[in-house]
């Protein structure tokens, strides 16, 4: 017999789901069967398989060890080399400084050495995330910025923190602000762009629209011009809307592509001169505009990043 205490980020949760996550190998017609029978018990007694689960509930299993994960012991993700460089931190979330380079989430190239191992192995080396303990929550990124982009990347600690944040991020209440270089310098000191974009998810690619298409997303984007100087323009972009490659592309469409992206900038003035293109998700402010339960006191507050390289002596430093 093995027991297991719900704690905080299991709560909430059916029965039936926990009983899945903790054990992934019971098939789903036996696990029903050992509900029924009172195989598996809640404080003891027999449970319904929809009951919701409370902090502090005591699940007990009376099944075959072999139903349970043989290697809940080894997590993958203690073999990355990733150490997170953190802008800020407290007991709910944390806010890291990606490297252009990096990714957030495996691929089907890179498994070990992501932002989200680095996060977990810092957290579970704390002490912080016990993973034998938990059944359905780990540590998890609130949003992602593409590889070749760097800058700013929330990650949850908790499962309640990171539903706040999935929550706020959809509201637009978490307000993203982008700095980068462009060819060219667009007609307006500040604008609004917007258009409409299809995704190809097969070549991870996106296509801009100025009209309605078919199954295509509106986007928009709000920029500034900070300095522009030999064909060159240092932009601040806030983006209304997030979708994949947005700023990237939008401004291509636009007649202003990023320095150094090949993707979707075009070749000869634009040729990679860099290692990648040259933007950064720098500034972010939590917007909260209603009540944000445990994380009411970031209500307001406003994170940046000092020190992006490009943006230092524009455009000096990269011409």
């Amino acid at each position: 017999m093995k027991s297991f205490i719900v704690n905080e980020n299991d709560a909430g949760q059916r029965l039936d789901r926990f009983v899945q996550k903790t054990c992934p190998s019971l098939p789903s017609a036996l696990m029903y069967r050992y509900i029924r029978t009172k195989r598996i018990k809640l404080n003891g007694k027999k449970a319904e398989i929809a009951v919701r689960l409370n902090p502090g509930d005591v699940v007990d299993f009376y099944i075959n060890d072999e139903f349970f994960p043989q290697d809940e012991y080894k997590y993958s993700f203690m073999t990355t080399e990733v150490k997170p460089d953190i802008i800020y931190e407290d007991e709910n979330i944390l806010l890291l400084n990606k490297d252009a380079g990096l990714l957030c989430h495996p691929d089907d190239r890179e498994f070990s050495n992501t932002l989200i191992a680095g996060v977990q192995k810092y957290l579970y080396e704390k002490g912080e995330y016990k993973p034998e303990s938990e059944a359905s929550f780990s540590p998890a990124l609130v949003n992602r910025i593409d590889r070749n982009t760097a800058g700013i990347v929330i990650a949850a600690k908790n499962a309640q923190a990171l539903r706040i944040l999935n929550s706020k991020m959809k509201a637009r209440q978490i307000r993203r602000f982008y700095i980068c270089a462009v060819q060219g310098r667009p007609p307006e000191a500040n604008g609004l762009l917007t258009a409409w974009l299809l995704k190809d998810e097969e070549k991870n690619t996106v296509k801009i629209y100025d009209s309605p298409q078919p199954d295509a997303k509106d986007i928009v984007t709000k920029y500034r011009v900070i300095k522009s100087e030999a064909g060159l323009s240092l932009l601040e972009v806030e983006l209304i809307t997030g979708r994949s490659h947005q700023i990237r592309a939008q401004f291509a469409h636009a007649g202003f592509p990023l320095s150094g992206d090949v993707k979707y900038g075009t070749t000869g003035k634009n040729a990679r001169k860099y290692k990648t293109q040259l933007l950064c998700s720098y500034r972010l402010i939590f917007d909260f505009t209603e009540d944000s339960g445990i994380l009411n006191y970031l209500t307001g507050q406003e994170f940046s990043i000092t020190d992006v390289w490009f943006a230092k002596d524009f455009p000096k430093n990269i011409l």
